[in-house]
């Protein structure tokens, strides 16, 4: 007798019903448990760890978000993010399986750490690819070396990540946080506006300002916050960043697919 396949869970840290920043429209957004990456910028070092959260199925959480349908209207939808969404894909697939069924625009939010062209990632990547619309993909720094600092990871199979969703013709908006005198450096800036000129799918770039509105969060945890002295960037030094990337010249998105 065949055994059934044993429906997958998602863990999930927290919702937001009302999302307006997390790609196009108004949109529910699902914020996944677990992270590998240590930011020292981070504003949810409470969604690092895996365990806890809320568990869901893929039905459930569709449901859960569909009951806000009539709000979106014809550019909103759902939104994964995290944590990191990537460490949850099988569950991400079939959530967006569900909503594609629906006609509902889905989003997915990254970091992109734990992509890798090996088995069995890929393939359950591939799954996930085909059900999602648009990525959000977050390149915190381009020197590799930095990144390392930054985030205690390598962004080598990031900026992969990047060429293999530009070369497969999924949509994606390239995000890059600026934290003065830590990801704003000129030469890096410049490198990473050519590295995104490399990709054809880009169809928006923009710069968010680093803030500190989460530095409570590693206070509640006990973590050692280790940009205590470091103010976001003014006005001046956003439209700086701005203009070395060339964030204007990434303006559209077909919205409705």
């Amino acid at each position: 007798m065949e055994e059934k396949k044993k429906e997958v869970m998602g863990v999930i840290h927290s919702v937001e019903s009302f999302g307006s920043v997390d790609g196009p429209g108004l949109r529910y957004i699902f914020f996944l448990k677990g992270c590998n990456m240590r930011c020292q910028y981070c504003h949810n070092p409470d969604t690092w760890a895996k365990g806890g959260g809320e568990r869901m199925t893929p039905q459930e959480a569709f449901d859960k978000a569909y009951h806000y349908k009539p709000y979106w209207r014809d550019t909103g939808g759902i939104t994964v993010s995290g944590g990191e969404a990537l460490l949850q894909p099988e569950f991400v697939a079939d959530l967006f399986e569900i909503a594609k069924k629906k006609n509902v625009h889905t989003c997915l939010d990254t970091s992109g750490s734990p992509f890798t062209m090996e088995e069995p990632f890929i393939s359950k990547f591939q799954k996930l690819m085909k059900y999602t619309d648009l990525f959000l993909l977050d390149i915190k720094e381009i020197d590799d070396e930095k990144h390392r600092k930054l985030t205690g990871c390598t962004n080598e199979n990031i900026l992969e990540l990047a060429k293999y969703l530009s070369d497969n013709g999924k949509d994606m908006w390239i995000r890059h946080v600026l934290v003065p005198g830590v990801t704003d450096a000129e030469e890096d800036l410049k490198k990473l506006a050519e590295f995104v000129k490399t990709l054809k799918t880009v169809k928006r770039f923009e710069v968010l300002p680093y803030h500190t509105l989460g530095v409570f969060k590693w206070e509640e945890l006990g973590l050692d916050y280790q940009l205590k002295d470091v103010n976001p960037p003014t006005k001046e030094e956003i439209a700086r960043a701005n203009e070395i990337l060339g964030t204007a010249e990434y303006t559209g998105y077909l919205e409705k697919k």
